[in-house]
């Protein structure tokens, strides 16, 4: 039977506005709030250094994706380069990454919508769950539209945010905290008010805020002239880091100081509320929802494509690699879709801490995969220099820096062993590469 194919329908502009949606997530709207909480405004720092890293991440992504006529997604160079087990345990870790991812955003449109009305958190959830399999099993084109618009609206949000941010700090604006000024970053208790140790506490979540960042990787294969628009994608990164991080949380804590902020809320929606704009605060609570919906869509997308993947290199069942009429992975999306679903119950068994959970168990998963990228390309360095000396598209201070960062990677590990909140999550995830590795075996033989 010849084998189905997905349609290169995802043009530029959705390529690029995927790639931004990839980089703003549920992660900085609502889980920048426990950020803030333990690192105060040092956070900064912390999301300036989880970006860096993770542009060289894309980078090699990148140049590796490009290679050799060009790959479907990065299980692919991974059984190439590191052996059929890295090909499956990474593909199915990165399905594993993005239901987990998905799990955090529904639990998050049911606290947002919370906001508003008094109903359990799983009931938006599973609703808000429906509405995305729906539309995903139309067409990959939908798909790219709903992404272009989500990430439009989050574009919007934060630049409005910024504007306003710069006009209240110009007037010395008061308000029930004080004054809003630059001192805020440091009359409370200093850039570090909890020290070290609180600033290292914060990376889980920093960490959990960029997943998705490599979704331009795993959308390769409906793009038209990746070439072109992949390597325009990953270069806008760095400016998407300074503006929509850095940007973001610097006009926040000098509106609001760093310890009148909750944790458990969006500073987003309590810096409008704060500056006396109900009306903006709940437009604001709707961007994040909306928001928190648009990463839901990514990992339906994402989850579906990486089973196709391992279904056409074998190793998945044969029926995720099926396309419906309009070539998209249905099978695929259904099944992710149900799992997903126990998110919703976990927010009804766990409500406080459903969200903490899934994020730590997703964010040590993604650190695998963007490992795994990094290892890839040091070994398609060596294998193949002139390969590496006739890119276009050269990922930078390699190999030099793809060992720097995996030392930063297990540096964050590290961290989150220590850290009460992240330890259980982090000692429970072994338990996944483990099975995973049992059932690769069972397979092969």
């Amino acid at each position: 039977m010849e084998q189905q194919e997905l349609k290169r329908d995802l043009k530029n502009r959705h390529v690029q506005l995927i790639a931004i949606g990839g980089t703003i997530g549920t992660g900085l709207f609502l889980g920048s709030g426990k950020a803030i909480s333990l690192a105060g405004p040092s956070i900064i720092f912390a999301y300036l250094i989880v970006g860096i890293a993770l542009f060289f991440v894309m980078r090699a992504l990148g140049e590796l994706l490009l290679s050799k006529g060009g790959y479907a997604s990065f299980t692919e160079f991974a059984t190439e380069y590191l052996g059929d087990w890295a090909g499956y345990i990474t593909g199915w870790t990165y399905w594993f990454c993005w239901i987990m991812t998905a799990m955090a955003d529904i639990i998050a449109v049911g606290m947002y919508t919370q906001y508003w009305f008094d109903i359990p958190q799983w009931v938006p959830a599973i609703a808000c769950l429906v509405v995305l399999l729906i539309l995903n099993l139309l067409t990959v084109k939908l798909f790219g539209e709903l992404e272009f618009w989500f990430a439009l609206i989050k574009i919007i949000t934060i630049v409005a945010l910024i504007a306003i941010g710069i006009v209240l700090l110009i007037i010395g604006f008061e308000t029930d905290t004080g004054k809003v000024a630059v001192s805020n970053l440091w009359e409370h208790g200093g850039l570090f008010p909890n020290g070290t140790f609180g600033f290292l506490m914060a990376f889980q979540m920093v960490v959990f805020a960029f997943v998705g960042v490599e979704l331009v990787g795993v959308a390769a294969a409906e793009t038209a002239n990746p070439q072109k628009n992949i390597p325009s994608a990953i270069n806008k990164i760095p400016v998407r880091i300074l503006l929509f991080y850095v940007g973001a949380l610097f006009v926040i804590l000098t509106i609001n100081p760093w310890d009148t902020l909750s944790a458990a809320s969006s500073p987003f929606v309590q810096v409008f509320a704060l500056v006396g704009i109900p009306i903006a605060a709940g437009l604001i609570n709707f961007v994040v929802l909306t928001s928190a919906a648009s990463a839901g869509n990514s990992g339906m997308f994402s989850t579906s494509r990486m089973l196709f993947s391992l279904s056409n290199n074998k190793q998945a069942p044969k029926a995720y690699g099926k396309l419906n009429k309009n070539a998209v992975p249905q099978n695929g999306l259904l099944f992710s879709a149900v799992v997903v679903s126990i998110g919703a119950l976990l927010s009804y068994f766990m409500p406080d801490d459903a969200f903490s959970i899934v994020t730590t168990i997703s964010a040590i998963c993604f650190i695998w995969v963007w490992s795994i990228i990094l290892i890839s390309h040091i070994i398609y360095k060596k294998r193949h220099p002139d390969l590496h000396k006739s890119s276009n598209f050269k990922a930078p201070l390699t190999p030099f820096i793809n060992y720097l960062i995996l030392a930063f990677f297990l540096f964050l590990l590290i961290i989150m062993a220590i850290s009460e909140s992240t330890r259980t999550a982090l000692l429970l995830t072994p338990l996944w590469f483990i099975a995973l590795f049992v059932l690769y075996k069972v397979r092969k033989k």
